[in-house]
């Protein structure tokens, strides 16, 4: 059960969550929540989720490959950011958080009840859309707010056209 949404009430305004990584099409994901927000006055939140399991290796190890996947995690979401403040004025909300990404992004939307939509992107190649978008199709992994996912040859005019 999740708990009640408020980006309907005063004082509260709708949040697109949108689950950021390094792949390409996760800017298609960006586009469009960046013109759903713009065009209905919401919030963007971009959130990106480092697998600790890629780095259980010796202690310090360890330790150098986690700090450099934070640097990796914090460069991406700066770029989006650096991108949203020029082209539309959109000040997003970045999170890094460390774990594994359905998890995560459960957390985040039981947290954050001004979360409404949670907008992810879809992979073009022959492996299927990416695993996130697998596991939802596969009901692998559900969410309890409204998932929107962006095919990744969605044109910017197209997105413009549905946003």
């Amino acid at each position: 059960m999740v708990s009640k949404r408020l980006s309907r009430e005063a004082g509260h305004r709708r949040k697109f969550l949108v689950s950021v990584d390094e792949t390409p099409e996760c800017g298609r994901a960006v586009a469009y929540a960046s013109r759903r927000v713009r065009n209905t006055g919401g919030a963007l939140v971009l959130l990106f989720v480092i697998d600790p399991s890629d780095f259980q290796q010796f202690l310090g190890v360890g330790n150098i490959m986690r700090a450099e996947a934070l640097e990796r995690a914090q460069a991406a979401l700066n770029k989006y950011a650096t991108q949203l403040r020029e082209q539309y004025g959109i000040e997003p909300e970045l999170i890094v958080r460390e774990g594994q990404t359905t998890e995560e992004i459960h957390s985040l939307i039981e947290e954050d009840q001004d979360i409404a939509i949670l907008v992810l992107a879809a992979g073009s190649g022959k492996e299927g859309p990416g695993p996130l978008v697998q596991s939802i199709a596969g009901r692998g992994a559900s969410f309890s707010i409204p998932v929107t996912v962006i095919p990744s040859d969605l044109s910017d005019e197209d997105i413009d056209a549905v946003a």
